[in-house]
């Protein structure tokens, strides 16, 4: 029998997220993004979770000559680009679009022939600081695009850094806006401009934003960039990571737990073993306090989380077993709420999932 470890992958979840950013931004198309085998979800998984899509969007090349294969025929955008002229040719043949963020680029799209023409993403830096065309280089990098026989359409886009903080200290989405415009000005084109924290915002900054394409990632997995809590967007988990307890200890008042024996028993416990370490995906920072639902009841984690395992505390769910269910996170725990308590963000957890935990797919609220 396999270890009683398995992720559960909510297609209902994902549909019902798609459309609340279908709501948050009703007057923009949505490129959901599908990038690091979508968020760990499976890219198969999300063809079908994400059916409704007007686009999807990733930055791996081969894992969207993946979708034509498995049968998306709308429109699929490389967020990075590419990365050789030798490229090129499958984006055209397999008409995928692609972000352009540097003159190399350009570059190679002006010595490159390709099957058909392509629509182009050009990206602008304003303020992000990692790809992208400075507001002053962007109109020339623009024209410079336009002479470019295989360049069907060009996209005006850029990324915002901190949408999820609206008055964010050093950088607004406000500042970045204005400097998309200045640097955009009327130059003919679509915008894309809003991630998930844009589109989660997209109400307060309807004045500010005019997105024709909005490209929503964590959120349409059930997460937030930061900020308020996933609930309170209306948003469902879209992975749940459920194991069993494996063993149960009875400790004394000063025994300790784990590796390093960092934990010390203020009294009498009862530890439970449950079988998920940090070679599942699951956090060793995670320390003790981090959240986790036994048989319905919520306790935390005791001790160091090792390779295969980790220790609960088992001592305010006096019925617990061997065989007693464990929610680490998802349905009923919020995967950022484990995140926050580890030092990091949902995204890392859901895409840090291990080959080797069994995924199935269920319904939000089944046993999956």
């Amino acid at each position: 029998m396999p270890r009683p470890l398995f992720a559960t992958i909510h297609l209902d979840s994902m549909q019902h997220n798609l459309s609340q950013a279908r709501t948050c931004a009703p007057s923009a198309r949505i490129w959901a993004v599908v990038k690091a085998d979508a968020y760990g979800h499976g890219l198969e998984r999300a063809m079908r979770g994400f059916a409704t899509a007007d686009g999807l969007a990733l930055v791996e090349q081969d894992a969207a000559l993946r979708l034509r294969e498995l049968g998306w025929i709308k429109p699929i955008l490389l967020l990075e680009g590419f990365f050789e002229a030798a490229d090129l040719p499958q984006l055209g043949e397999h008409n995928i679009s692609t972000a352009v963020h540097c003159i190399e680029q350009i570059k190679m799209l002006e010595y490159t022939p390709l099957y058909r023409p392509i629509d182009v993403y050009l990206k602008m830096n304003t303020g992000m600081n990692r790809l992208g065309f400075r507001p002053h280089e962007y109109a020339a990098a623009y024209e410079r695009l336009r002479a470019i026989r295989d360049v069907r359409s060009i996209t005006h886009m850029t990324h915002f850094a901190n949408a999820d903080e609206l008055e964010h200290p050093r950088l607004t989405i406000g500042e970045q806006v204005r400097c998309f415009r200045e640097g955009a000005g009327d130059l003919a084109g679509e915008r894309s401009l809003s991630n998930s924290g844009g589109v989660l915002h997209q109400a307060e900054l309807a004045e500010q934003l005019s997105n024709d394409w909005v490209r929503p990632g964590i959120m349409l997995y059930g997460g937030t960039p930061g900020g308020r809590s996933a609930a309170e967007f209306g948003l469902r988990p879209t992975m749940t990571l459920r194991s069993e307890v494996i063993g149960i200890q009875e400790i004394a008042q000063g025994e300790t737990v784990g590796y390093g024996s960092r934990f010390e028993a203020p009294g009498p416990m009862k530890i439970g073993v449950v079988a998920c370490g940090y070679a599942d995906g699951y956090p060793r920072s995670a320390p003790h306090g981090t959240p986790v639902i036994i048989d319905g009841v919520r306790t935390t984690l005791v001790g160091r989380v090792s390779m295969d395992m980790m220790t609960v505390d088992l001592t305010p769910i006096p019925n617990a077993r061997v065989g007693s269910k464990v929610t680490l996170w998802g349905d009923g725990l919020p995967i950022d709420e484990v995140a926050h308590a580890a030092g990091t963000i949902g995204y890392e957890l859901m895409c840090a999932l291990a080959p080797r935990v069994r995924v199935t797919e269920g319904r939000l609220g089944s046993d999956g």
